[in-house]
């Protein structure tokens, strides 16, 4: 039986004249794919191009770089708001290090920020087991918290902005939780999509995914417990992108201690193969789905973030993703595929 996923690929070229090479003829090579679930499309071109450059973290210590950070320890409990009592009667809610806070520029009607560190400074290798289960334990707790007051808005994500260029206001690390409506044009693509594939097939987009990359098994990186660990055949990253699936989670409620064990148990291999390669820098998501439904299931996005030259401190943010709203990528995801499996092997 034939599958009902396809993952398109427009293979096409450049020729032009190299002036590196005495202006011999040259012909460069580049793709289109098409994301199997959306139909939206991405370019992967420069193969290898963009390469990690590295930022004197420690330098954020300095009082001169630092600034102000409300987040530290000693400015924490005077500088930063409290929730709502009828939200969280103690104001506040800590767990270890973690202490979640409600935004003090919201992105929605109930917008939660985890500060995950007392440090200000955190390097991925610094980003331990502990601190991470800490973190999420604590912001799934209120995202539940949330959908128990208020069920009116049926999404729920969390999203991370870790160190620059990734654009969060604050290197001290932190995550952002909320509840919404509004989530994002990409899940509500994903989560229409979705639907339209459960209607058409009579089966899970997510789980027939799952099924086939393990068929082709050049993009399926691995499994650990209930999650499952793909590099995206469609990169919203410019250095590639990982996708941790949870295909039998549909919502927040359904979201367990063992599953964030698992994700952060994923994490940490994404993290040592970040740390092999100079990544310093990632935006990350996850998504729940609403409730009375079986096709939308919980899934992580990680991308890593990096400055094209710390000469100009240029983005790797072009008019491709800001204004076609089209991801461009230098990473095959087979290749990315082939590297971090080492990873999830050991």
């Amino acid at each position: 039986m034939s599958s009902k996923i396809t993952f398109s690929i427009i293979e096409s070229e450049s020729s032009f004249l190299h002036p590196r090479k005495g202006f011999a003829p040259v012909t460069e090579r580049f793709q289109v794919r098409i994301d199997p679930l959306t139909g939206r499309t991405g370019h992967f071109s420069h193969f290898g191009a963009v390469k990690q450059q590295k930022l004197p973290l420690n330098d954020y210590e300095k009082p001169e770089v630092k600034g102000f950070c409300p987040f530290c320890i000693e400015n924490r409990d005077k500088t930063t708001p409290k929730f709502l009592t009828e939200i969280l009667p103690e104001g506040r809610k800590k767990r270890n290090e973690a202490t979640l806070i409600p935004n003090l520029f919201p992105y929605d009607v109930y917008s939660g920020v985890m500060i995950m560190t007392d440090d200000h400074v955190v390097p991925l290798d610094k980003l331990s087991e502990r601190r991470l289960i800490d973190a999420f334990l604590l912001g799934i707790d209120f995202l539940k918290v949330i959908k128990g007051i208020d069920r009116r808005l049926p999404y729920h994500v969390m999203s991370w902005n870790y160190m620059p260029p990734s654009g969060g206001g604050l290197v001290h690390p932190h995550q952002q939780y909320f509840a919404t409506e509004y989530p994002g044009n990409q899940f509500m693509d994903e989560i229409n999509a979705s639907e339209r594939y459960f209607k058409e097939n009579a089966s899970n987009y997510w789980s027939d995914l799952i099924v086939k990359e393990k068929e082709e098994d050049c993009r399926y990186i691995g499994q650990i417990g209930a999650s499952h660990w793909i590099a995206s055949f469609v990169s919203l990253g410019i250095i590639g992108e990982i996708m941790c699936i949870f295909p039998d989670v549909f919502t927040i409620d359904a979201f367990t201690d063992a599953h964030i064990e698992q994700l952060v148990s994923g994490l940490i291999k994404v993290f040592k193969y970040y740390i092999s390669t100079g990544v310093f820098s990632f935006n990350a998501s996850l998504f729940f789905g609403p409730d009375d439904q079986g096709y939308f299931s919980c899934h992580f996005r990680i991308i890593p973030r990096t400055f094209l030259n710390t000469r100009d401190f240029a983005p790797d943010l072009n008019f491709f993703q800001a204004l076609l709203a089209e991801p461009i990528s230098v990473m095959l995801p087979e290749r990315l595929c082939d590297e971090v499996k080492v990873f999830f092997s050991a």
